[in-house]
């Protein structure tokens, strides 16, 4: 879902999992200009560094606009029209069903990922997400029972998909439905910074309800400092954790302390755990994940949050992945990394 786009010269922007500290000097021939307007029930921002010309600058809103169309089309479980949501409504899916190469894409880069983390991110908990109230169906009047979860666990699992390279192409059984819900909005940070890439654009900010990309530099030459936030359940109570520096690079941030509903005074998360189909319930309150590409950074971040801090960074330090995790202790928040994420501190 897409809405008007607004274009300006970006001013300081601050968003769901990071806030953009930017500089206040730039040189005349070149402004950061700020492209943004609604998305996936989120906001899209692009702070994009070029030249007072606003027929081009027209140009690169029209064609960001196209790209996130393009994903929506593709991968929104909100619109029964998609390209997913055709595949989810087969009777039958247990013959091929063509793909497009994006999606094809983005569900291999699941797998990958779903493998790596031993099943802490499937893409198939999404009747499981349902059932909790937490996708496109009305929040359920009860909480799921034990034979509820039982039944749903016993017929979903990322194994059940097979996907095929060539021609892209997708089956299941038994019936599955799918939820990229987890990894699309780092995908379409992805696609909005290969466009731009494209259209000679060299450097830029992408962000989508909390994922980014970077690349380049703003033109008085400092790099992009991204904040990580200090979880709170109210925007007003925003506060900064710490700030990064990421380079030409992508970060997401899950956490469990802005979806979530309560019912007979217990909270429940939005990120439920595909191992035992329940919300998540440990100390970990955020984790932030930088990788070469926002879908990796996206899908890493829920999958950790889905783990714990203690077998998420385990698991961080053994691949080299640069995770940060802000956890509830005794008397506040305390802060974690894996070895790899170091680099990326700043004072």
């Amino acid at each position: 879902m897409t809405g008007p786009v607004r274009v300006a010269v970006a001013r300081t922007l601050g968003v769901l999992a990071l806030v953009v500290l930017a500089g206040c000097s730039f040189e005349a021939e070149e402004k950061v200009w700020e492209i943004s307007g609604p998305v996936f029930g989120t906001g899209y921002h692009v702070n994009v560094v070029m030249e007072d010309d606003q027929a081009r600058l027209e140009s690169v809103a029209r064609g960001i606009g196209e790209v996130l169309k393009d994903v929506d089309g593709a991968m929104s479980t909100w619109r029964d029209d998609s390209e997913l949501s055709r595949f989810n409504q087969l009777p039958d899916q247990s013959q091929w069903t063509t793909i497009s190469p994006g999606l094809y894409r983005v569900l291999a880069r699941s797998r990958q990922i779903s493998d790596l983390t031993e099943g802490a991110f499937d893409v198939t908990i999404g009747p499981v997400v349902n059932l909790w109230g937490f996708g496109p169906e009305a929040r359920p009047e009860d909480v799921p029972t034990e034979e509820q979860l039982a039944l749903l666990l016993s017929r979903i699992g990322y194994q059940k998909l097979d996907l095929r390279a060539e021609p892209p192409a997708l089956r299941a059984e038994p019936r599955q439905y799918v939820d990229l819900s987890a990894i699309a909005k780092g995908y379409a940070v992805d696609e909005v910074a290969r466009y731009l890439e494209s259209e000679g654009l060299s450097a830029f900010l992408v962000e989508i309800g909390g994922e980014v990309s970077v690349q380049g530099r703003k033109p008085d030459g400092n790099a992009w400092r991204l904040a990580i936030e200090e979880p709170a359940a109210l925007s007003a109570q925003r506060q900064v954790n710490r700030v990064v520096v990421i380079g030409d690079r992508a970060m997401a941030t899950s956490g469990d302390y802005r979806n979530y509903y309560e019912s007979d005074g217990k909270r429940f998360s939005h990120t439920i755990d595909p191992v035992d189909g329940r919300p998540i319930d440990h100390d970990l309150a955020s984790v932030t994940v930088i990788a070469e590409d926002c879908m990796t950074a996206d899908s890493l971040a829920t999958a950790f949050n889905v783990m714990g801090s203690d077998k998420a960074i385990a698991l961080a330090t053994r691949e080299n992945i640069a995770a940060y995790f802000i956890v509830r202790g005794e008397d506040g928040f305390e802060t974690d990394y894996s070895p790899a994420f170091s680099s990326f501190l700043t004072q």
